[in-house]
């Protein structure tokens, strides 16, 4: 049997990897599993979904390395939990550089194939978590000026977790002092703004040093975060010692209660003078003096208040462009050769491909080249309320249907039958206005307490053609199915997962549905059709928000007019995109990641070189990856160690369409 340290072309140094080799290795070796992997292309059957040889272990040399680090880097930032922390930083540049040290040891051309698409899935991850520290450093550089206590509550919680000795009174007056900290910084900003605060600032009638701070909307809105984020972090290093040691909690009780009302004060404060977050819409954090250890976040007392999104209003939406420089970073690491500029171009081209389908479908139904009247009317074709769960499972079990009976893919009993439904809240409906899906399809339609007005917009927003072209979306043949194999094949590569593959994957299954005449009404292709404009329109507007060349209204205003939205569902939408849960290319993704597999679906089935069953399975069984890197392993493409991306998968699918 091979071990690990045949494959490193010489002996390898680091303390990182001393407990990895040797490894011994069982199960099939890579030359078998790369027959099998071969026999899929050749005969274009998958393998049994319930092959016991399956569950043998893969003789993977790079997987057992990426589970360490995996490992190691989870411990890591459990470690390090502050964000901002400038020691955080510095042990994680050397971590990486210590792996990124390591790869060059690895002897790359002994490698099996599918180690070599681990090694340079690897590297990119590694590549881009040291850029990714450099732009952290500058948007930190951004907002210091209006934090400038951050580094004090930071010692503190970091001398508290190498469990150093404390002094309770020195504490004390470190806590008052920061308070005034505070105060300058507030002075400061209110110069900036040209105006000062005096009748909700008692610090401002004192004498004050402060040298005028002008901040744009988007680094104040960082400032707010990073505060709540400190805030959240003070009260955990209090609730450690208060109570506990009795003379800490004597000297600065007091102290710290001001304090910890001070950084809530500043942090509404920024919010409403500097990002423009209307006051009564901030949620307070709790009251709770203590923090339960380890909540996740959203889950922390005393965490950071955050806007609270409102029917008809948009005020809450603030997002943080980040230039052109860094989508291409973010491209770059996502595997798509592509500028941001060209990847606009490219939805346009699919807008105007979309729109010329609706007018052939509007025609059908009597309104001409009027799109918008046929769109209208597929509105208003919804269910009464307390029937969407019932239209749901409907159009669940239609497609499972259509690709069990076209073979399109291989569903298991389980994925089939596991799959579980659940209301969406008013208030999630303000984020995410129609459906989230997976092992869940989380399903929006409106309830008694929503104004008629948003009743309304909901109803026609989830309207059965709409609802038709997305529950397979969600469910199977998508996110359902998906998770479903990713949880069962290589899940290791989950660390290098990307919304390309999970989006895209989805997304994919719209247009090859498309093709296979699964609308079978022109009211069926409007709502397929709706989608897919949507899907061009966050790749536009989106990259265009990144770019600074679009605002956040600019962004609702091109939704409701381009696509066809309702007002308070374009603004979910656009809010959605931009209150920071998502990656700036995790829109553009959808139906980026969508094009990757369709070329690559005429690359190979089209050809004839792969069944439509032997295909997406295949693809399923490669887990969360670079489309690219799926091309690379169905074509069994020459690899080398300095691999750069090159893809163009975008051009002749127009026209064949």
């Amino acid at each position: 049997m091979r071990r690990l340290s045949h494959v490193l072309s010489v002996p390898v140094s680091l303390v990182l990897l001393a407990a990895i080799v040797p490894i011994k290795l069982a199960g099939q070796t890579s030359t078998d599993a790369n027959r099998k992997s071969g026999s899929l292309a050749t005969s274009g059957k998958p393998a049994d979904v319930f092959d016991l040889s399956e569950l043998k272990s893969a003789d993977s040399d790079m997987r057992r390395l990426i589970e360490r680090y995996a490992a190691d880097r989870s411990i890591l930032a459990r470690s390090y939990p502050v964000s901002s922390s400038d020691a955080r930083r510095s042990r994680f540049r050397q971590f990486y550089t210590d792996w990124m040290t390591l790869l060059p040891k690895v002897d790359f051309e002994r490698l099996s194939h599918d180690d070599q698409i681990d090694y340079i899935l690897f590297k990119n991850h590694l590549q881009y978590e040291l850029r990714q520290l450099e732009i952290q450093a500058t948007q930190l550089a951004e907002v210091r000026p209006l934090i400038p206590f951050a580094q004090t509550i930071i010692d503190l919680e970091e001398a508290r977790r190498r469990m150093e000795p404390i002094n309770a009174a020195k504490t004390a007056t470190l806590l008052t002092d920061l308070k005034n900290r505070i105060d300058e910084a507030r002075k400061g900003v209110e110069l900036g703004l040209g105006r000062e605060s005096r009748s909700d600032n008692p610090s401002s009638s004192t004498e004050s040093r402060a040298t005028p701070i002008r901040v744009k909307k988007p680094v104040g809105n960082r400032a707010v975060i990073a505060t709540n984020s400190l805030r959240t972090t003070l009260r955990n290093w209090y609730n450690f010692y208060n109570g506990y040691d009795p003379v800490f909690t004597w000297w600065t009780q007091e102290p710290y209660r001001v304090l910890d009302q001070t950084l809530g004060t500043y942090a509404s404060f920024l919010s409403e003078r500097v990002v423009g977050t209307r006051p009564d819409t901030a949620q307070p954090p709790t009251t709770d003096s203590r923090v339960a250890p380890g909540a996740g976040a959203g889950q922390q007392r005393g965490g950071p208040p955050r806007p609270a999104a409102r029917p008809g209003d948009s005020s809450d939406i603030v997002g943080d462009p980040i230039g052109r420089e860094a989508l291409l970073n973010e491209l770059s690491s996502e595997m798509i050769p592509y500028t941001p500029e060209e990847l606009i171009a490219l939805a346009e081209k699919e807008m105007a491909w979309c729109e010329a389908e609706m007018k052939k479908a509007s025609r059908e139904l009597g309104h001409g080249d009027d799109w918008h009247k046929a769109l209208e009317y597929v509105k208003t074709l919804y269910v009464e309320p307390g029937k969407q769960p019932e239209l749901i499972r409907e159009l669940a079990l239609e497609a499972i249907k259509f690709v069990t009976d076209h073979d399109l893919v291989t569903v298991p009993e389980l994925a089939r039958d596991s799959w579980r439904m659940e209301m969406m809240t008013p208030e999630r409906q303000l984020v995410s206005p129609f459906f989230l899906g997976g092992e869940v399809i989380q399903v929006s339609f409106p309830t008694n307490t929503m104004a008629h007005e948003q009743k309304m917009m909901s109803m026609r927003g989830n309207n059965i053609h709409f609802a038709r072209a997305t529950v397979h979306h969600e469910l199977i043949p998508g996110h359902h199915l998906q998770g479903f194999m990713t949880a069962r094949y290589k899940p290791y590569r989950g660390l290098f997962s990307t919304p390309f593959w999970g989006e895209g994957w989805a997304l994919y299954w719209e247009l090859l549905l498309w093709d296979m005449k699964f609308a079978k009404s022109p009211e069926n292709r409007i709502g397929m059709l709706f989608w897919r404009m949507h899907r061009c329109a966050r790749i536009i507007f989106s990259l265009s928000f990144h770019l600074e060349k679009m605002t956040p209204q600019e962004c609702i205003d091109y939704l409701v007019k381009r696509v066809g939205h309702e007002v308070d569902n374009a603004t979910a939408e656009v809010r959605r995109s931009f209150d920071g849960s998502y990656g700036p290319l995790y829109q553009a993704a959808y139906l980026l990641g969508g094009l990757q597999l369709y070329s690559l679906h005429r690359e190979l089935v089209d050809s004839g070189k792969l069944s439509n069953r032997a295909f997406h399975d295949w693809i399923l069984r490669e887990n969360r990856i670079p489309i690219e890197m799926v091309r690379a392993i169905l074509t069994r493409q020459k690899l080398s160690r300095d691999f750069k991306s090159n893809w163009r998968f975008y051009g002749s699918n127009q026209a064949l369409r």
